[in-house]
């Protein structure tokens, strides 16, 4: 069940961040039948919460409202600024902040869910959260993370990392990604992908991704794949082999397999499996179709397939998942 959101904040605080669990969590989209949640932000310590452009944030100090939260978000923040301008749980705060790492562990102990957006996991990390856990941060901060926090196993090149009940996510655009992903483990495709809807973004990056690619930006509609990753989309159950989406752009298959791993950050194949994917949580949650159909229809071929690639992406069968999000109604 996911109802009840605490946000708090440290007392240098990134705007963004912040913004995107505001977003994400905070915004009454009951209009549209999606869910809303009791949603708060407090600060994480006794004291001013400012932003990196000098502004005040006006919470109150309340860490009582963790202790019924289902999911804690970290934002990224920190308690002072390191030498490279970014933000850090730096000494001088230990005490201040010692309440707050006591309700992050007590939360986590009683099966609450914790995140943290881009630096957040540093606080994650002070709480002992990560110990013997994946987890990921942007990629500038990684070497960090691993070398404060070595009992913490730092993959220095996702999006975003599930680990059970305790979440992380790189820089920036990778926290919309994770709270996209939290809220379709929790609720299901329909809902998040109502939510990116409303916020004009991609419903689904999958968290294995690279956290940069070779060309981010390009500068032409002739330079990006695009047009043919709609159309891919579109004929899901196509046999859409390397060599014929090649032909398809004018490409050698040797150079549109580099180009599609710049552009995207991962492999055609891999990227394909998971739309598939995508797909299949769609017709699982809103039609009774048997799975060999729904395995056929999305491109999988058959359900055994199907279910191998979905147990990959979502770590439950297609079975569950239908069970979960077909036969419960979703909370508004």
């Amino acid at each position: 069940m996911l109802n009840r959101v605490v946000v708090p904040l440290l007392p240098l605080t990134e705007q963004f961040e912040m913004g995107v669990a505001c977003e994400v969590f905070g915004f009454d989209r009951s209009d549209e039948g999606l869910p809303t949640y009791d949603f708060s932000l407090v600060a994480g310590v006794a004291e001013p919460i400012r932003s990196r452009f000098g502004f005040t944030i006006d919470v109150p100090y309340d860490l009582d409202q963790l202790d019924e939260a289902d999911l804690i978000i970290i934002p990224a923040g920190g308690t002072k600024t390191s030498d490279d301008g970014s933000y850090v749980c730096g000494t001088g705060y230990d005490a201040a902040i010692e309440p707050l790492l006591v309700k992050l562990r007590a939360a986590v102990n009683r099966g609450a869910k914790v995140a943290s957006l881009c630096n957040g996991a540093f606080l994650l990390g002070k709480a002992g959260l990560l110990d013997g856990r994946r987890c990921t941060t942007h990629w500038r901060h990684s070497d960090r993370l691993a070398a404060e926090y070595p009992l913490a196993d730092v993959d220095r090149n996702v999006l975003y990392i599930d680990d059970g009940n305790v979440f992380t996510s790189a820089g920036t655009a990778a926290g919309i990604d994770l709270c996209l992903h939290i809220v379709r483990k929790e609720q299901g495709s329909t809902v998040a992908n109502g939510i990116a809807r409303r916020m004009v973004v991609p419903p689904h990056r999958d968290g294995g991704q690279a956290q940069f690619v070779t060309t981010p930006l390009p500068t032409t509609e002739v330079d990006t794949l695009a047009p043919l990753l709609d159309w891919m989309t579109e004929h899901l159950d196509s046999d859409l082999n390397v060599q014929a989406l090649s032909a398809r752009v004018n490409m050698s298959a040797r150079t549109f397999a580099r180009r599609f791993q710049a552009e995207t950050g991962t492999t055609p194949a891999r990227w394909l499996n998971d739309q598939r994917v995508l797909a299949a949580q769609q017709l699982l949650e809103n039609s009774d179709l048997s799975m060999d159909v729904i395995a056929e229809s999305v491109g999988f071929g058959n359900a055994a397939v199907m279910r191998q690639h979905f147990v990959r992406v979502r770590c439950t069968t297609p079975n569950s998942y239908r069970r979960t999000f077909r036969a419960s109604p979703q909370p508004v």
